[in-house]
């Protein structure tokens, strides 16, 4: 089989992935520092463990797997933890990734799919989302992920390293058989920590801003089903390794979902309340961020079949009923 090394493949998307990966035909290779991925969600390949942020480790891993293609999920990827520090994401997020994008280079070229995401766009004012709009990220996160978009255009046409960039939106749901899910050290995502709060597993779930210019007041996301994400990434290799060029593709449902429209939907998945308080806006948060996708569906052959709300927060309760040892009232719920 064709090797895929995907680094960053310990953690959620990009073991999900994997999956996607082994279940297409490819032979995944994770390549994680294990620093937030878990070596029990590698299960379809082999694991490396390894840094970025080194390159001698990310020319070793290359020369030993000899990969057509590479799919690029190490990145930190939290917004507020950007603007307290952004140095950290500046070093792993730009300077990391640069490293292994000369080392691909250096190895072929090998074809990248890049994580990247909505956050370089901003607030773009216009929405739905098109690729053709101005990015004017306004964290620190977004700027590192716009950074390195620069540095693979820049490359494509210097070098011929051809890539893919996937601006997605927001990544949730778990794998419906099961297998794998979100195993964060620390839970920052909006829908786990929702389910969680219904769990009675935290007790401080906030609401981050009650008074933007949305319906209800808070912040409005699109919510793309991890499976699906991990759909469209080999959708992405296929296009790479068919002689596609380089390119930007946004990963979205195409309709937005408020806060408080996340919190009613897991009360009425999983029957029971979401306790919750109200705290300030997060600096760096857009009120709203909606995909236009059309274009991954016209260029790769993507679409979502997953991303039904409900069906998202179903897949994501379960996983976690699970892991948290709920009771069988709630486990019948959610599947």
């Amino acid at each position: 089989m064709s090797k895929i090394i995907v680094f960053g493949g310990a953690g959620f998307i990009g073991s999900h992935t994997c999956k996607e990966l082994h279940r297409n035909g490819f032979e995944p290779v994770a390549f994680d520092n294990l620093v937030e991925g878990q070596p029990g969600c590698v299960r379809w390949g082999d694991l490396i463990k390894g840094d970025i942020c080194n390159r001698d480790d990310v020319a070793a891993a290359l020369s030993r797997i000899r990969p057509v293609a590479a799919i690029h999920f190490a990145a930190h990827a939290y917004v507020g933890h950007s603007v307290r520090d952004p140095a950290t994401y500046y070093r792993n997020n730009v300077t990391g990734s640069l490293n292994l994008a000369e080392a691909l280079l250096e190895a072929g070229p090998v074809p990248l799919i890049f994580s990247s995401t909505c956050a370089t766009y901003g607030d773009p004012g216009s929405r739905p989302i098109t690729e053709d709009l101005p990015q004017v990220p306004i964290n620190p996160y977004g700027r590192s992920k716009l950074m390195f978009e620069q540095i693979l255009r820049d490359f494509s046409r210097a070098y011929g390293l051809r890539s893919v960039a996937l601006r997605y939106f927001n990544a949730a749901g778990a794998d419906p058989e099961g297998e794998i899910g979100e195993a964060h050290r620390e839970e920052t995502h909006l829908i786990p920590r929702a389910i969680l709060a219904a769990l009675g597993r935290i007790e401080d779930f906030q609401v981050f801003g009650a008074d933007f210019a949305t319906p209800d007041g808070s912040a409005v996301r699109d919510y793309i089903h991890v499976s699906d994400l991990a759909r469209a990434h080999v959708a992405a290799c296929r296009y790479l390794l068919g002689g596609g060029e380089t390119d930007q593709f946004n990963l979205g449902a195409g309709r937005g979902f408020s806060v408080f429209e996340i919190i009613a939907a897991v009360e009425r998945v999983l029957g029971r309340p979401v306790p919750h308080s109200i705290a300030p806006r997060r600096a760096g948060d857009p009120p709203v961020l909606v995909a236009d996708a059309s274009k991954a569906r016209d260029v790769l052959g993507f679409a979502p079949e997953l991303s039904d709300l409900d069906d998202i927060i179903r897949s994501a309760a379960a996983w976690f009923a699970r892991r948290a040892g709920a009771g069988a009232a709630v486990r019948a719920a959610v599947v």
